[in-house]
């Protein structure tokens, strides 16, 4: 039900925030990350809640369908870690807590509402940015403001991803658009270069600078990861290569972050977070992150 594979994807938005910020990661950081954590289970579970009367005509073998766990156990475990992600998140401070708390409205108000609405990508991708800017609001208490501006342009490239992911996820079950992986696609590719932009710029008039490699480097597995799965999806919109790309856009989250991190002057962090990527992969063979 909490879909371990996919909480790799989960730490590094707090550290391309705080790279983003300008600062190094701290305690601070820690517990932004725990807050992440908690939020991102807290809405795995309440989506299997909220989707319990779907799954069971379209994923019987989910956890609640399947009688493994009981739709109020569920729905309790989503109340009990927004409420842990919250307390972590009051320690690092009242700006974190703020951001926190926006990010657990968003959470649950697309589970519980937007979802299965024209704006539920929408509200996955704000989700997705808020976890970024909760990692530079927790680094940076006390210069909040220029933390978030500075992390804010990191956040739209996240967010930009999301969104075309989860508007993807939303023909997994039935496959049949063409639209939808061809609109992520572009969006995989505007990312890309957006990312990578730079460091390209340098390796093309020469030897790049030692630290545009790691960017170039990073920018370029996310690609890798997530564009040619978008591509069959889209030449054959079937159910199993749309949810092929869906899942490739989940594990592609993790290169993006190692490249926001790099590029913002961190390529330590980036290619630390790159690590996660194989990690990711292996678990998802065993539990899918979808």
């Amino acid at each position: 039900m909490l879909r371990v594979s996919a909480l790799f994807t989960v730490p590094g938005d707090a550290l391309a925030g705080v790279a983003a910020a300008g600062a190094r990661p701290s305690r601070r950081t820690l517990l932004a990350i725990g807050t992440s954590l908690c939020l991102y289970e807290a809405g795995m579970a309440l989506n299997d809640w909220s989707d319990r009367d779907e799954d069971a005509v379209d994923r019987p073998h989910r956890p609640i369908p399947s009688g493994r766990v009981s739709a109020a156990a569920a729905l309790a475990a989503a109340g009990a870690l927004t409420s842990t992600g919250l307390a972590l998140a009051a320690r690092a401070g009242r700006a974190p807590l703020t951001v926190a708390t926006t990010l657990a409205v968003a959470v649950w108000a697309y589970d519980l509402r937007l979802k299965h609405t024209a704006v539920g990508p929408a509200a996955m991708a704000c989700a997705r940015a808020l976890d970024l800017l909760l990692g530079a609001a927790a680094t940076r208490p006390r210069d909040t403001t220029p933390a978030l501006r500075a992390a804010l342009p990191h956040a739209g490239l996240l967010a930009a991803h999301t969104y075309a992911v989860t508007t993807v996820s939303r023909h997994e079950t039935q496959g049949g658009s063409t639209t939808a992986p061809l609109a992520a696609l572009a969006t995989g590719v505007a990312v890309t270069a957006a990312t990578t932009r730079h460091a390209l710029h340098a390796a093309a008039r020469g030897r790049p600078p030692v630290e545009q490699t790691p960017v170039a480097f990073t920018g370029l597995v996310y690609a890798r990861t997530a564009l040619a799965p978008l591509l069959h999806a889209a030449l054959n919109p079937s159910p199993l290569l749309t949810q092929r790309a869906v899942a490739a856009g989940i594990r592609a989250v993790i290169p993006l972050q190692a490249a926001l991190a790099a590029r913002a002057g961190a390529p330590g962090t980036g290619l630390a977070l790159l690590g996660l990527a194989p990690l990711a992969r292996r678990l998802a063979r065993k539990v899918s992150p979808t």
